[in-house]
């Protein structure tokens, strides 16, 4: 039932059409991001390990606002078995959500799962082709690495024709050069990289080039997300896809 809060209020309503994202020209769309490992708990104050019930309840909340317009897995369900946790958090995510949903399924076999869930929910692979109520994000090895995991879950999402968000991640001072253009060169040819292996294995498939790349602070061996090079990276990530006339996934604040 805790995983099925919103089963009742969906009951008719065309949840393809209802919450239709476009990505186009300079259109802006928010979603939260993901993925916490922890969270303090509302009721008791407890900064504790995040659950699948977190997650249900976090897609719930998602819903509700209306200045969110994308739902993203943002708690790990660590109640559930390490390698099918990601099945777990999307199980908790497709019943209390009617908005479009991003996963980072981690490999191959977990994509082709979640795909199948939200064929499930979409009314079939067809009508999930068409309308895709869901995005798998892939995250390249930085410096420069696309392994097995990477690829197989970028090619099942090109397969099936939901989009394929590319969320590099370079730290600039550690898996990356510490100037922020090299960092980006870094950055840039992992999401081009990934780009030409989405499109040989299905070409006009849809992607994404996101970003999640920071600096790394070499005193505090850390990587400061609010710092000002972090908003660098996050101005230069879109004017990139601009450029190539692809959409752009990036942070916002």
């Amino acid at each position: 039932a805790e995983q099925a809060l919103l089963t009742d209020a969906l009951d008719g309503i065309d949840i393809c059409e209802r919450h239709d994202v476009v990505l186009e020209a300079k259109r802006v769309h928010v979603a939260n991001f993901g993925q916490a490992v922890s969270i303090q708990d509302v009721r008791t104050g407890e900064l504790r390990p995040a659950t699948k019930r977190d997650a249900a309840e976090q897609a719930l909340l998602t819903d509700a606002l209306d200045g969110i317009d994308i739902c993203e897995r943002s708690l790990n369900a660590s109640d559930a078995p390490e390698f099918s946790a990601p099945l777990h958090e999307a199980e908790a995510l497709f019943p209390n959500t009617t908005k479009h949903a991003i996963f980072g399924p981690g490999n191959g076999l977990r994509a082709r799962k979640i795909i199948g869930m939200a064929a499930a929910v979409a009314g079939g692979p067809d009508q999930l082709r068409q309308r895709p109520i869901m995005t798998c994000n892939c995250c390249p090895t930085s410096p420069l690495l696309l392994e097995d995991d990477l690829c197989t879950g970028l090619m099942a999402a090109a397969l099936a024709g939901v989009p394929c968000n590319i969320l590099s991640m370079v730290m600039g001072g550690a898996s990356g050069p510490l100037t922020l253009a090299g960092a980006m060169v870094v950055h840039n040819s992992e999401t081009l990289a990934s780009l030409v292996l989405h499109q040989l294995v299905a070409k006009g498939a849809p992607f994404i080039c996101g970003g999640s790349s920071l600096v790394f602070d070499l005193k505090d061996m850390a990587t400061p997300v609010g710092s000002p090079e972090c908003a660098l990276f996050n101005a230069a990530m879109p004017l990139l896809a601009q450029m190539y006339q692809l959409p752009s996934f990036c942070a916002g604040g």
